[in-house]
Formats: structure tokens, sequence, C-alpha cells
């Protein structure tokens, strides 16, 4: 078992491996709790080893990140009478993780929540953090609050009947990871044709490696408040995601958030090439890596007009006080491991660097 510590203002502790599950009812501690999952996953909630929970079913996937799902939520915690002193059990992917803790997170003004991810990308990226959020028509998380987890158990055994789609998705956050933080990561991928084995002992390095990244960031920033101008803290965990979650939005959510990272990637490594430095074998290796995995590259079908629009919403975007305008900000990288900021970069760059993620 491998255990990663996470050192944020009330520190825990994200426990990976087989029958890593055990460890739930310790830290239950004999109180109430209310698993939230899809419903695809209620047959999971016997093997919690919790006494009488109580279920809150939600949709799969994105659909569960809405405001109707979150007052339903509200609605069942009300009727058991949860108090303060109960806890939330997340049991699922990252958008049950995302409900679970949001749902913590206003629910008497916070109470402790617990995540149990059931996907590669759940574990780890998005039941790390305490990040939580929900979709509206404008965009993708932009309503949530900061949360953090009492514990988060990584159980592998959980990965066992995940479809391979889920499996590349989840493995596109842990490159990720290797491009902003621990070249490593990318060397084992690259030198294993079986990494989407989720018993293989790559994934397993592979896995703690990319919790490990995550951890430190977050450790390091837990808010985000590092993050301004050109420097970067909790946002390098953000590389790719700008074009991604614009994505995303356009594609309705059909694509898988790895899949949208993938090309948001490839556009990050691209802007990076112009203006950071990368060289160009960098870029071209982010290709390899990730298409080797069996992940797009490229994105058609949808037009940069819209997607540029879609970006203003962009979390990372900040107004220039001196004219109003609004100024995008995206995570780059001069070398894998070493993050920069780029700011206001020009549109014309934009658009080629989109145009060539629309072509091999």
């Amino acid at each position: 078992m491998n255990r990663v510590e996470v050192t944020a203002d009330e520190p825990y502790q994200v426990t990976i491996g087989p029958g890593a599950l055990a460890e739930l009812p310790n830290l239950v501690a004999g109180r109430r709790a209310a698993v939230v999952c899809p419903q695809t996953l209620i047959h999971l909630v016997s093997r919690l080893g919790i006494d009488d929970p109580v279920i809150i079913a939600i949709p799969d996937a994105e659909a569960a990140k809405t405001p109707e799902v979150l007052v339903d939520g509200w609605h069942t915690l009300a009727q058991a009478t949860m108090t303060r002193g109960d806890v939330i059990v997340g049991l699922g992917g990252g958008a049950t993780t995302d409900i679970a803790g949001f749902l913590a997170a206003t629910w008497m003004r916070g109470i402790d929540v617990i995540h149990v991810p059931t996907t590669v990308l759940a574990m780890a990226d998005a039941s790390i953090g305490g990040k939580t959020g929900i979709n509206i028509p404008a965009g993708k998380n932009l309503v949530g609050a900061f949360h953090e987890p009492i514990g988060v158990l990584c159980d592998t055994d959980l990965l066992a009947t995940l479809p391979l789609r889920e499996v590349r998705s989840g493995l596109a956050e842990i490159v990720k990871c290797g491009f902003i933080d621990d070249p490593v990561i990318l060397d084992l991928i690259s030198g294993d044709t079986h990494v989407t084995d989720v018993t293989s002992p790559t994934f397993a390095e592979v896995l703690t490696r990319a919790v490990a990244v995550k951890a430190g960031a977050v450790s390091a920033d837990l808010h985000e408040r590092m993050s301004s101008g050109n420097e970067v803290g909790r946002e390098k965990l953000n590389y790719g995601h700008t074009l991604a979650h614009a994505i995303e939005a356009h594609k309705h959510f059909t694509w898988r958030h790895g899949e949208a990272d993938a090309v948001g990637m490839v556009f990050a490594a691209e802007l990076s090439h112009r203006y950071l430095g990368l060289s160009g074998d960098v870029v071209a290796r982010t290709r390899e890596i990730l298409s080797g995995i069996g992940l797009p590259v490229t994105c058609d079908g949808v037009e940069w007009a819209d997607l540029r629009e879609t970006m203003n919403l962009d979390k990372k975007t900040r107004i220039d006080p001196r004219t109003g305008r609004r100024v995008l900000r995206f995570v780059g990288i001069g070398k894998p491991g070493l993050v920069a900021m780029i700011v206001d970069p020009d549109e014309a760059v934009l658009a080629e660097c989109y145009a060539r993620c629309c072509t091999e």
C-alpha cells in the first residue's frame, strides 16, 4: 500500500493500492454516513463496511454536476436529519467527488467528506485537493467551493471493470503531471505498452507519482493564491485545461475530460514552443505519448472563435485594471518540469496553435 500526505490546512492521507477500501470504517469512525454515488455503483455500497448508510444516487458523469442534483442532495440530507458531526462519502468518478465535496462544503456550512474514487482520473486528480463544483450553461466548474476531504482511499481493485476509454482518460491527467513536475512519469509511460493495464507495476507507479505531484501542489497553494501575473502556484495543475474545458463545453460533455485535456496539452505545448522556447522535440513527444495511450491529439468540428469566446470565462483569466480588458493566462512549460505562465498571448498565435490541433 502506498501513502501520500497532503499537508493542507488540515492534513490528510491518500492511500493507494488494492484493498485500500478496508480503511474506510476507521475514517467514518462510527458516525452516520451519506454515500453519494451514481446509480450504477450502488451495488458497491455494501462493500464499504458502513452501517445503514444514507444513499444519495446521482446521474453518471457530468450529468451529475447540476444545481438540480445539488438541491436534491440537500433535500435527502435534510430528510435523513444529517448533522454537522456526520460524514459524506463520495463513491465514484471525478464528477461524483465534485458533487459529494460540494454537498459536504455547503451542508450546515461544512461537514466532513471522504472520497473513494473509482476511476483513474478521480484517483489521480479530482478526489485530491478540495476543489468541488457544478457546471452551468456558461461553463464548467464555475460554481463551487474549496473543501478538503479528511481522507482519500484509492482502492485499485475498484478499477478492474473500468472501461478502457475511462482508463485512457485518467492517464491523460497522469501524463500532465509528468509534463509539469515529474518527467519520470513520461519515461515510464513511453517505455511500457501495457500502461493501460491497471494491474501492472508501471500503472501503480505512475499513479502514485501523479498523486504525489497533485499533493505537493495542493499542499503549497491550497486556494490558488500564489498564482498572479507570471507566477504559477497550484494553477500549474491546469496545464492544458484552458482549451480542454472549452472543448468539453462545445462537445456538450460527450468527450471525457482526459480526452479534451489531451488536445489541450498539445495546444499548450504548441503555445509553449512559441513563447517559452519549448523544443519541437517535446511538442512532438507530447503527441506521441498521448496518441500512444489511445487519446485524441486533434479536435475537429469546433470553430476557434467559439472556443475563444468560452475561454473568456476561464478561472485563470484576469482583468487588466488599466484597460478593463480580459487577459487570458495559460499554463506553459519551458521543458518538462519547468512551468511558467503565458500571459496575454497574441490572438493570431492562439488561432495558429489551435489550427495545429486540427491536423495530425
